[in-house]
């Protein structure tokens, strides 16, 4: 059984870990004490495993009307488990209650199955960021959802 919750300091080293094992480019520490600390737009949700291990995450911005998901990872062990899924419905339950009209994510555009779920989720395709991702200049393909 696992269950959502907002992230706390404590779980910083333990989101990093996770970052860390996804992202080709990941996020420093100090990026993630300073999204909890410091950025008064932040909201980061943690998936956590019985046992109280993290087992993903998901960071959103939230953003006067509009909802920006910064990164969203679920530990390999457990994905295609539908943690990924529910990560995402939480954020979105989350910006609705704070009255956002829109949400939206950046995703490499060869990343076809984060895509597929995001579009089971009502995200459309909204554009193209040309060379986006720093690690190998791939595009990202902008996605948003009226919320």
């Amino acid at each position: 059984m696992v269950h959502y919750r907002k992230m706390t300091l404590e779980d910083v080293p333990a989101v990093h870990a996770i970052e860390l094992a996804t992202f080709p480019t990941p996020w420093t520490l100090d990026s993630f004490y300073y999204e909890i600390n410091e950025n008064k737009f932040s909201h980061y949700l943690v998936a956590e495993n019985e046992v109280g291990e993290l087992v993903g995450f998901c960071g959103v911005w939230l953003v006067v009307d509009a909802a920006q998901i910064t990164n969203v990872a679920v530990v390999e062990a457990v994905r295609g488990q539908g943690l990924g899924e529910a990560l995402m419905r939480e954020a979105i339950r989350v910006a609705k209650e704070a009255n956002m009209d829109t949400m939206s994510l950046e995703v490499r555009v060869t990343n076809t199955v984060a895509q597929n779920l995001y579009r089971k989720l009502g995200f459309q395709d909204g554009g193209i960021r040309k060379g986006y991702y720093t690690d190998n200049q791939e595009d990202a393909l902008v996605m948003w959802v009226n919320l």
